[in-house]
């Protein structure tokens, strides 16, 4: 039987919210696993819980549904996508491809505006202690590195490849520290601040094949957490 997302699933927010903010609050939710994988809801559902109008979830929708976080299917609910081991497989295969190429091309032009928005996002995360905002905050690291390599198309490619592997560590049971270790990205920043291509992308390397290690090789008890049946 499948999950409905009830009003205990979710945190009401009564205070207006920006697109960028609500799809946080919704990613976050997902991640926290107060959304199962697998499981359904309502776009009323949601809109009803974060106090915002369908429309506005809608559009949230569409954003995770292109990053394969959400499943929408015309004439069924929407539903929290919950990768088996061989769609991570592929996920990490193809995240390699891209991202090692994105952080190359970061090194050519580390603009100080944007090196300034990395730095902050790396702070927050070595100061957050939750489990699902510091999954999504790594998630925004890495998308944000990806826009400062000024590749627009193989920035977009990524965008669908960086969540899912979030939302993949979301379903195993280990610890923040365990699966969002922020010194490795702070170690890629220093090098991309360097213009050492080099190092940023050998760095970069080991952070995935610690994630690739992780999410592949761990037992299967730790791999799947909750996954709504």
């Amino acid at each position: 039987m499948n999950s409905v997302a009830s009003p205990q699933t979710l945190v009401d927010l009564p205070f207006p919210m920006s697109a960028g903010d609500l799809y946080s609050r919704v990613f976050d939710a997902i991640l926290e696993q107060r959304l199962l994988p697998g499981s359904r809801f309502t776009e009323d559902s949601l809109g009803q819980m974060f106090g915002v109008r369908r429309s506005e979830i809608r559009s949230v929708l569409a954003r995770l549904a292109h990053q394969q976080i959400i499943i929408l299917r015309t004439h069924h609910r929407p539903r929290v996508a919950a990768p088996d081991a061989e769609q991570t497989r592929q996920t990490l295969h193809a995240r390699r491809l891209a991202e090692i190429t994105l952080v190359r091309l970061a090194c050519q032009r580390p603009a100080p505006q944007d090196l300034d928005r990395l730095r902050a996002i790396v702070e927050r995360e070595r100061q957050c202690t939750e489990r699902g905002q510091a999954l999504r905050l790594s998630t925004d690291f890495h998308l944000a590195l990806a826009e400062l390599a000024g590749n627009a198309p193989l920035a977009h490619f990524l965008e669908g490849l960086v969540p899912q592997t979030s939302l993949a560590i979301a379903q195993m049971d280990a610890q923040v520290e365990d699966c969002c270790d922020w010194r490795a990205h702070e170690g890629i920043l220093e090098a991309v601040e360097r213009r050492d291509a080099v190092m940023a992308a050998t760095l970069l390397s080991r952070h995935l094949d610690y994630l690739e290690g992780m999410l592949l090789n761990a037992p299967a008890a730790l791999r799947q957490k909750r996954i709504a049946l």
